[in-house]
């Protein structure tokens, strides 16, 4: 997520905040129920700031697995929150956690009881990043590096890969690209490297890239474009054009794969929003940024049933879970 900016009183206040490095002063919130009037703010989008006991979602699509992601910013955080009530509900088959903040592999009920597969991938900085991948379904492998990268310390904790038969699932926490823009060189290195490692994957098989990108990659997916642009990590020109080359490659020879930001591609002008700052009540307002999403080989496209965000999962983190259903034969390869 983007990191706090400093606020003064004649400054304007923004949407940007950064729980890496800021601790949020607002107490736990016990979940409650919504009711069915919910309030909407001028997007669309609901306003509630506790994320509800009772969830229902509709039952998934027949032969269809389904992928949740999901900033908890803070797992410790968002079980005391109400986190169990939302992974209850969604009960997804593959289930992605980033901005984890554990220092070990946690042992929690809920999850090991759901999930035999889980791989926690863990900053070497305490209560700081950290991805976790838990699935239903057992994986060929599972990888924690990004080939090339010169400095493992800083893929530590935010990058986890899983091969299946039918494709690989790449889960990220993407590097920040820091208060005032300090470490976009480091996010720059980032981006070229994964750049190369995806797509050198799908060469080989289909990609399902899924998390916390920290980048919206275009003016509809954040609340105030105008103000934050070039400004605000998240929303430079280094970070939007790094993310436009890996969709579709400028120069590329005529026929290379691409890949598809599925949301989008089904959402194309709606301005929903996965995170929302705890600050200046910007979930009444409705002011957020699209950061979570999934991204596909362009060529599995037509095996997704759906991709949502859930917009009443708000509460136990600043972000709100985003949830895919594709063919389950893509994945299985059955």
């Amino acid at each position: 997520m983007p990191p706090k900016r400093k606020i003064t009183s004649t400054t304007k206040h923004n949407d940007a905040s950064d729980t890496e490095s800021v601790s949020q002063s607002q107490p736990p919130a016990k979940p409650t129920e919504t009711t069915t009037d919910q309030a909407k703010a001028p997007n669309g989008q609901p306003t509630n700031k506790v994320l509800p006991v009772h969830i229902t979602f509709p039952p998934r699509a027949a032969g269809t697995l389904r992928f949740a992601a999901w900033n908890v910013c803070g797992l410790a955080a968002a079980q005391r929150k109400g986190f169990k009530y939302y992974v209850e509900a969604e009960d997804p088959d593959i289930l992605v956690l980033t901005e984890t903040k554990v220092n070990d592999a946690p042992v929690d009920p809920v999850l090991s009881a759901r999930f035999p597969y889980r791989t926690w991938a863990i900053s070497g900085k305490k209560t700081y990043s950290g991805t976790a991948v838990l699935s239903k379904v057992k994986p060929i492998s599972v990888t924690k590096l990004l080939p090339g990268h010169p400095d493992p310390d800083q893929i530590k904790g935010r990058l986890v890969t899983l091969e299946f038969e039918g494709c690989y699932v790449v889960c990220t926490y993407v590097t920040n690209a820091g208060q005032n823009l300090k470490t976009l060189k480091e996010k720059n290195m980032w981006n070229e490297h994964f750049t190369t490692f995806i797509r050198n994957l799908d060469k080989k098989k289909p990609v399902i890239w899924m998390g916390d990108m920290n980048v919206a990659p275009t003016a509809k997916d954040l609340a105030n474009p105008s103000t934050n642009w070039n400004k605000t990590p998240g929303y430079t020109l280094d970070e939007t054009d790094a993310f436009r080359n890996i969709l579709d490659a400028p120069k590329s020879p005529e026929g290379t794969p691409k890949f598809i930001d599925i949301w989008r591609a089904r959402h194309p002008d709606d301005r929903h929003y996965t995170y929302f700052s705890y600050r200046f009540n910007c979930r009444m307002k409705g002011i957020g940024w699209r950061l979570d999403m999934f991204v596909l080989s362009e060529r599995i496209v037509d095996k997704v049933k759906t991709c949502e965000i859930r917009n009443e999962i708000y509460g136990a983190s600043d972000h709100l879970p985003v949830v895919m259903e594709i063919e389950s034969g893509q994945v299985t390869g059955n």
